[in-house]
């Protein structure tokens, strides 16, 4: 019994030393930053990034960070992600310094713009290179707000994904299943930042608070690294003697999870329990049986937390991650040979592009009598006779010279050098 007790105190202690710090980048970022809560964040380092002074000077995180260069202007960065990007890059050394001190960084951006697609790439590499692990939050753009914004958050999504441990995104076109015709745009990009805000809520619940079961951040970031264009998260929360049951229900009509197909349709899925102290194993026991009926063939990765400050309540987060086939085919397709230099990737993928296109079966297998057989049989099979090329000559008008017509030809070794080289040598051009 006593080893059993000490055990959450333990996590706890751990849990109490790691350092974490949540940046906003972006005016969408900053934005969200300021919407959390700072008694439920208490202990976590708030940073705000953005090249906009003013949106800066209006936010309540406890760092600022205003970069700006002779470029700008003080004009921001025009909603060009590649300008963004610049000035990051020009500013390495103190997006480095913001993220010194951190064990876990959590990066929260709305990608399509200007600063944040630029510079949430550049801030998760800096974040990296000072040995924190990286969580990045992002939003896609809606698709009314037109191609350009996508391409740019598409683009920054794939620089993301590569150097940041975990990627989760919210497609902001999701939140049309929560709104209606009379929903105002205000309100419906509130609703989008408070999906969000949910899943930095569950994962910051996850990393600070002692679990019975514990869940460490490197499995969170197992299950979601290279996999966030079909990764999915749910943050749902109920109270009351049939919270295990109500709990489950929110998750199943979750548009986030697609009203419950994303776990049928997942790999692996994490799921993350915490209540007060009247927390009673048959709900932890009610919950993942309900879960489980829903992915029966899924790695389930469950963790349990108690949290004396949440009484009566109960709260659960779900990621739910699916390998993304395409990925998967198109690099166990790609040769080995595409390790060497940026023509031979090129020349590699065409080539397999062609032979896939012609090798659609690999050739029967034949014993050493058929073989012999088959090549009996072509051998007394009659040839066709190669057809001949032959080089014709268009029938073109002769243009004059002009005053070089009366000129000397140009003779080398026997030879007439203004008459082009194929017609000299008979080579057929077909």
């Amino acid at each position: 019994m006593k080893t059993k007790t000490e055990t959450p105190a333990v996590e706890l202690k751990s849990n109490h030393m790691r350092t974490i710090k949540i940046i906003g980048v972006g005016g969408a970022g900053v934005s969200l930053l300021d919407t959390l809560d700072g008694v439920e964040f208490a202990g976590a380092g708030m940073v705000a990034i953005n090249t906009d002074g003013t949106s800066l000077a209006a936010s309540a995180a406890m760092v600022k960070i205003h970069l700006e260069t002779k470029l700008l202007r003080g004009l921001g960065t025009g909603g060009d992600a590649e300008r963004g990007q610049a000035i990051a890059e020009e500013q390495f050394s103190t997006l480095k310094t913001a993220c010194g001190g951190a064990d876990v960084v959590l990066i929260i951006s709305g990608l399509g713009g200007g600063a944040g697609s630029g510079i949430s790439p550049v801030l998760a590499r800096a974040a990296k290179e000072t040995g924190a692990l990286v969580l990045a939050f992002v939003t896609l753009p809606f698709l009314c707000e037109g191609n350009r914004r996508q391409q740019q958050a598409r683009q920054s999504l794939e620089q993301l994904k590569s150097v940041a441990d975990g990627v989760i995104c919210l497609p902001s076109q999701k939140a049309f299943k929560l709104i209606d015709e009379n929903t105002s745009v205000l309100d419906t990009f509130r609703i989008t930042g408070g999906l969000l805000v949910e899943g930095v809520r569950g994962v910051w619940q996850l990393l600070t608070r002692p679990g019975l079961i514990q869940i460490h951040f490197d499995d969170l970031c197992a299950l979601v690294r290279n996999r966030h264009s079909e990764s999915s998260f749910a943050f749902v929360e109920a109270s009351g003697a049939g919270r295990s049951r109500e709990v489950v229900e929110k998750l199943l009509i979750h548009p986030l999870l697609d009203e419950g197909r994303a776990l049928a349709d997942s790999d692996a899925v994490l799921v993350s329990l915490m209540g007060g102290k009247d927390l009673t194993m048959a709900e932890v026991n009610r919950v993942m049986e309900q879960i489980g009926r829903h992915c029966e063939h899924v790695q389930i990765i469950m963790g349990a937390a108690v949290d004396m400050r949440m009484r009566d309540r109960l709260s659960v987060t779900v990621i739910a991650a699916k390998h993304n086939a395409a990925a998967e085919s198109s690099a166990a397709s790609t040769p080995a040979t595409t390790s060497g230099d940026q023509g031979g990737q090129m020349i590699s993928r065409g080539a397999t592009a062609r032979s896939g296109a012609r090798c659609g079966t690999s050739a029967p297998a034949f014993n050493l009598e058929q073989r012999e057989q088959l090549l009996a049989k072509n051998a007394n099979r009659p040839r066709k006779a190669a057809s001949k090329m032959r080089q014709e000559q268009l029938p073109l008008a002769i243009i004059s010279k002009g005053r070089f017509d009366k000129s000397e030809p140009t003779v080398h070794k026997g030879e007439d050098l203004d008459i082009p080289t194929f017609v000299r040598r008979g080579v057929a051009l077909n």
